[in-house]
């Protein structure tokens, strides 16, 4: 047995004095849908659904027993990793400073502060989360606090790998293929490991969210590095710089085993699997499921697991996750409309609409002393093929109109 997979198996065996091991599930489902034996490694269903339960605790353990009278630890985290340290700090019965951006949703606070009561307090610093950090660990070093890592900490990531050695005691055997989440890369980094040397014949496959290819970005240019934007959607994962540590393992991937999948088409995932699952899934949660439709001739036939990393989903997003899943499937789109200032124009333009053609928005000014105004609409149809026959019945009505769905800039401020 390899050093790192006995560490692994010691986490694992701290994680029962916390909670069962989560469950490894064969979905018939998507089994059916990708010809393959799919199986989902249910890390949403953690007591703070997410795995990140599993690193704080193995990390504050032998922060614990390094040095036993360290009772204050300090994080900076808008999500999962607070849920997680705050959750072990009262299992220990220790204090927790938890350090979380102004603009942190009142859901997650409120979480926060759920499964850490008495023990945690909460600190709202900073718009950005750079911020947050700094102001969390100027704080530790002064308070003599232990800092803890969201992932990129060596307890941290064999705290992670006990998620793989989970899955080989559960399975009984290799799966072909495990798809792993890569954020920050604790979890990717620890399953890593501990495949490499239980199980070298399984195939790993990486997923990243589009906005957010901080691994791609590390293995081309050799080292970390600061991605210049990302796309906080998939909060769960938006890390604009994999760690240093979780690289050291990941350095050596083949870039063609690490694809990125679109947002919007991660929000269709999500819908799909609650929908008909019944599975409620974040965004870096869903990324593991959505990717199999770029995997599917490789997974034919084959085991594959699938990590599914958190569902802590706010359902005040899902108007938007179904927005942007119509967006993206074709089914619903936004056009700047020129319309004539004159009675009857409305009604020629509505006799324009197919059966299956709804009005979701319709936004009008009249202009006083033009001819024309415009107007801001959504619509929404059954199938991406009726746009086809709108947008033939729109020129031969001599209408003037502009697609504006995929114009990002105008549909910040309109959509």
């Amino acid at each position: 047995m390899s050093d790192f997979i006995e560490k692994a198996r010691t986490a694992e065996t701290l994680m029962r004095t916390l909670f069962s091991a989560t469950p490894l599930q064969r979905n018939d489902h998507l089994s059916g849908i990708y010809d393959a034996d799919i199986w989902l490694k249910r890390e949403d269903l953690s007591p703070v659904r997410s795995y990140k339960l599993r690193g704080a605790l193995n990390a504050m353990a032998k922060a614990r027993a390094r040095k036993p009278d360290q009772n204050l630890f300090v994080c900076a985290s808008a999500g999962n990793h607070a849920q997680g340290v705050a959750y072990v700090c009262r299992h220990f019965d220790v204090k927790g400073v938890v350090f979380m951006p102004v603009t942190t949703p009142q859901q997650k606070i409120a979480k926060t502060r759920m499964f850490g009561g008495d023990n945690v307090e909460i600190r709202l610093i900073g718009d950005y989360f750079d911020d947050t950090l700094a102001e969390a660990q100027a704080f530790c070093r002064d308070a003599g606090g232990h800092f803890l890592s969201p992932f990129d900490d060596l307890d941290v990531i064999e705290g992670q790998a006990s998620v793989a050695a989970e899955i080989a005691d559960q399975m009984g055997r290799a799966p072909d293929m495990v798809i792993l989440p890569v954020g920050g890369g604790g979890l990717s980094a620890g399953i890593t490991q501990y495949q490499q040397s239980a199980a070298p014949k399984s195939d790993i496959r990486y997923v990243e969210p589009s906005g957010g290819k901080s691994l791609r970005a590390a293995l081309d240019a050799g080292h970390p590095v600061k991605l210049d934007h990302v796309d906080n959607f998939v909060d769960g994962a938006a890390v604009a710089q994999i760690g240093d540590l979780t690289f050291e393992v990941l350095k050596d991937t083949n870039v063609d085993h690490v694809l990125a999948v679109p947002e919007d088409r991660i929000c269709s995932t999500i819908l799909d699997m609650l929908n008909v699952e019944g599975v409620v899934l974040e965004p870096a949660g869903a990324m593991s499921v959505d990717v199999l439709k770029d995997l599917h001739t490789e997974v034919v036939g084959k085991t594959v697991v699938c990590v599914t990393s958190g569902g802590n989903f706010d359902f005040e997003r899902l108007p938007e996750v179904k927005e942007r899943s119509q967006r993206y499937i074709g089914v619903k789109k936004y056009f700047l409309l020129r319309l004539p200032q004159r009675p009857g124009a409305l009604k020629d333009f509505l006799q324009i609409l197919g059966p299956d053609d709804n009005i979701a928005r319709f936004e009008y000014l009249k202009k006083s002393a033009r001819n024309f105004g415009s107007v801001l609409i959504g619509i929404e149809t059954a199938s991406p093929e009726n746009f086809e026959t709108l947008f033939s019945r729109l020129d031969e009505g001599g209408f003037v109109y502009s697609d504006i769905t995929n114009d990002e800039t105008i549909a910040e401020f309109v959509v």
